[in-house]
């Protein structure tokens, strides 16, 4: 690659030819394989930001739906931002209110803590829940109506679902409802039934595009002379679970292959970056695919 910088100035992009004329030296370090040179670019990338790359801007900040595993009463909330550890996070979502329709169907099957840390306290101390604790959508965790076993496991229940292993929950309820209403339990086979529906209509929020045990991010490209966007579509268990996007304006001549390798590093070069599925589909393999599929592979 560095030897194309070294042609005549008349053959190079204004912005590469800038590029060369401004630098003072050039340095190299050696290292053992292709995967170790592409890990150590894009960790310089994202510590360095070269003013002569290719930058992608968000076209907003994408809300996310967000699990918080790492305190002692997970919690279920709309997140924006940097990402934290110990969170569970599925989306982006293109709006929140399409977050906020799928948590209201969901809390009524699995009915996990959405409150923030001082509603929580103010209910523990009163020794009475929200209004949510009362109509079934919270297990009431700060007044003891279960333990913090049970309610981590209610979050982890809600976390398998959002990401896409739903089959096993639906089949469970369908058979407690067909005992609930062979033993002539029918206000309890009713309500399982309605949580059944429930479940099926958050299913529905998310479009079928792929067989119900596919797990992959799918990313499209569009471009022309002055800017390029690339739409980022995660599907898991076949469904569309989140999408965003980034623009880009065309200032060095990069073409669908370099987007495509610039994407990725956008995508999954952050240590907080998304989780790399099973499979990434792209319009283009980067040049170096081995490398690039061997470095996926070990995030």
């Amino acid at each position: 690659r560095l030897a194309n910088y070294f042609q005549a100035l008349t053959s190079l992009h204004p912005r590469t030819a800038t590029m060369v004329t401004t630098a003072a030296s050039v340095e190299w370090t050696v290292v053992s394989t292709e995967v170790e040179a592409l890990q150590l670019e894009y960790s310089w990338i994202k510590e360095f930001d070269p003013r002569f790359n290719v930058k992608y801007r968000d076209d907003k900040s994408y809300p996310y739906l967000a699990v918080t595993m790492n305190e002692e009463f997970p919690r279920v909330q709309v997140m924006r931002g940097h990402k934290k550890k110990g969170v569970r996070y599925f989306g982006p979502y293109a709006h929140a209110w399409a977050i906020r329709e799928t948590v209201d169907l969901m809390l009524r099957v699995f009915p996990v803590r959405t409150c923030s840390a001082g509603v929580f306290r103010n209910a523990a101390s009163a020794g009475r829940p929200c209004l949510l604790g009362y109509i079934g959508k919270c297990s009431a965790p700060c007044v003891g109506r279960v333990t913090p076993e049970e309610h981590r496991e209610l979050a982890e229940e809600f976390s398998d679902f959002m990401a896409g292993r739903t089959g096993t929950y639906i089949r469970r309820l369908e058979k407690q409802m067909t005992i609930a209403a062979e033993d002539m339990e029918y206000e309890k086979a009713a309500r399982l039934r309605d949580d059944i529906a429930a479940l099926r209509r958050a299913m529905e929020k998310n479009a079928v595009v792929l067989a119900d045990a596919t797990d992959a991010d799918l990313i499209a490209l569009a471009e022309d002379e002055l800017e390029a966007a690339v739409q980022i579509f995660h599907v898991r268990g076949g469904r569309v679970r989140g999408q965003r996007g980034w623009v880009t304006d065309k200032v060095e001549a990069v073409d669908t292959v370099g987007l495509v390798e610039h994407a990725l590093q956008q995508l999954y070069g952050e240590e907080s970056g998304e989780a790399v599925p099973k499979e990434v589909l792209v319009p283009a393999l980067p040049e170096d695919a081995d490398a690039v599929s061997s470095w996926l592979s070990g995030r």
